[in-house]
């Protein structure tokens, strides 16, 4: 018994300590959306200095058709899944090293969270 209390409590210790992602806010998350607007889009097939950031959530890294500026992303082997995308949106660099061209990190827990959460909407 005491075995099965104890996987239930770390359990509940690694979901506590997990981003709660299901809490963003998506309209927020559009707003904060317009920081990445300089070099990405939400619209389908439109690529600017970055890919388009329509349906990224679920997609390889480093496929966006019609983008091939990849660098730190090339031959990439993650999908871009809400975990991912948090570490990537906290430290682009930390995440895939330097050869990435990406430098704007969002600092705020809040702020990724809602992106994360406006981004799931773009099917």
């Amino acid at each position: 018994m005491v075995k099965g209390r104890f996987l239930v409590l770390a359990v509940a210790a690694v979901l506590a300590a997990s981003p709660a992602f299901a809490s963003g806010d998506a309209k927020k998350g559009e707003k904060v959306f317009h920081k990445c607007k300089s070099c990405h889009s939400d619209k389908p097939g439109v690529n600017r200095v970055g890919p388009s950031l329509f349906g990224v959530v679920g997609r390889k890294a480093g496929t966006e058709k019609g983008y091939t500026r990849y660098k730190g992303l090339k031959g990439a082997d993650f999908v871009w899944n809400e975990e991912n995308l948090n570490k990537w949106l906290k430290n682009p660099r930390k995440f895939v090293g330097k050869a990435t061209t990406m430098t704007f990190r969002l600092r705020k827990e809040d702020d990724r969270e809602n992106v994360i959460a406006y981004l799931k909407t773009l099917k």
